[in-house]
């Protein structure tokens, strides 16, 4: 069995809008001790992580911690987004609410769904065969875990995506046997 804990990246700075090199706020940088203190005694084999920095930068004192090197993955990067202009067209919820209605729902150049949950699962599965019976570390983003959860559970949906958006960090523990999804549990951190 491999064990794959996702961790949503900690609080960004949303006011640097480029996404590839948003960085943590100081709350956020705070934060990533959630994830290493619950990781602490899981014995983890491998860090690997979205190239955004964000991602990037909540799994890194993990990493560091056991000396892991963080690896990334392009294919793990979150969607490319037009929300900036669906946000000042529609509201954040209501573009959202259409993409999680339609996989195949974008308004102008952003990716929609399901070309981010097919980038995504295809990355993951290269990683299940590459570290088959491990335990690893994904540093990830909000849309691009829900469309992996989405993949293997299809009642996850809009109501829980909007229920994690202002989650940071978060983590899913997912279990696998080979390619199949034997289990999956979400983890508050704050608790």
């Amino acid at each position: 069995m491999t064990t794959v804990y996702f961790i949503r990246h900690a609080q960004s700075d949303n006011s640097v809008r480029d996404g590839r090199i948003r960085p943590l706020t100081e709350k956020g940088l705070s934060d990533r001790r959630l994830v290493t203190e619950y990781l602490s005694d899981k014995n983890i084999d491998a860090v690997l992580s979205s190239p955004f920095k964000r991602a990037v930068d909540t799994v890194s004192e993990l990493a560091d911690k056991y000396g892991l090197e963080v690896r990334t993955v392009e294919d793990f990067r979150e969607r490319r987004s037009d929300i900036d202009f669906t946000r000042k067209t529609f509201g954040f919820e209501t573009f959202m609410e259409r993409q999680w209605a339609d996989f195949n729902y974008t308004y102008s150049d952003g990716e929609c769904l399901a070309v981010v949950q097919k980038r995504n699962i295809a990355a993951l599965n290269e990683v299940l065969t590459e570290y088959k019976d491990k335990s690893i570390v994904i540093g990830t983003h909000g849309t691009a875990l829900s469309t992996i959860i989405n993949y293997y559970d299809s009642a996850y949906g809009f109501n829980d995506f909007m229920a994690m958006v202002n989650i940071l960090p978060w983590a899913v523990k997912m279990i696998f046997d080979g390619k199949n999804c034997a289990g999956i549990e979400k983890i508050d951190l704050f608790l």
